[in-house]
């Protein structure tokens, strides 16, 4: 394996050096994933506030209890993240300089999406649940106004 290495590493030519317009192939970005995922949040939050802790001394339904409201609680928390990093996606390779003109509030409604997320993972909170997704339908008019395109705006719940 070693003399395989060694043959390939001093064999090796001058690295091919590509270029592209853009991140990644065009058509790639959608900001529909954030919304799903910030739509799971939203429901693992309402099943959380709606569920009642059942009485401490029945170690069945505390146990039943727990093991539902963890579930719960760890799903929220990877959606929440899920949605940061496509949101993320979105606003570092997607919007570029050019885009700051049309959408002057482009920044700060990224930033305070991004840390809605982060709050929505440490907390269980409708307010800041719904926060979320009046920011990613915020985000995915942002978007579809940059290619020119009227996109309606359809939550799957």
């Amino acid at each position: 394996m070693f003399l395989w290495f060694r043959h390939f590493a001093f064999t090796m030519k001058t690295p091919i050096v590509a270029e592209a317009h853009c991140d990644a192939p065009c058509g790639v970005y959608d900001p529909a994933s954030a919304r799903i995922a910030a739509e799971a949040v939203q429901s693992m939050t309402k099943k959380m506030l709606a569920m009642s802790c059942p009485d401490t001394s029945d170690s069945a339904a505390m146990a039943a209890y727990m093991n539902t409201m963890s579930r719960y609680a760890l799903v929220k928390e990877e959606e929440a993240q899920k949605c940061k990093d496509e949101l993320l996606v979105l606003w570092t390779d997607f919007f570029k300089p050019q885009h700051l003109e049309s959408i002057p509030d482009l920044h700060d409604t990224f930033w305070h999406a991004a840390k809605l997320c982060s709050a929505c993972k440490v907390e269980v909170s409708a307010g800041h649940a719904q926060e979320l997704m009046d920011a990613c339908e915020a985000i995915h008019q942002m978007f579809w106004s940059a290619k020119g395109r009227d996109v309606p705006w359809i939550r799957a719940s």
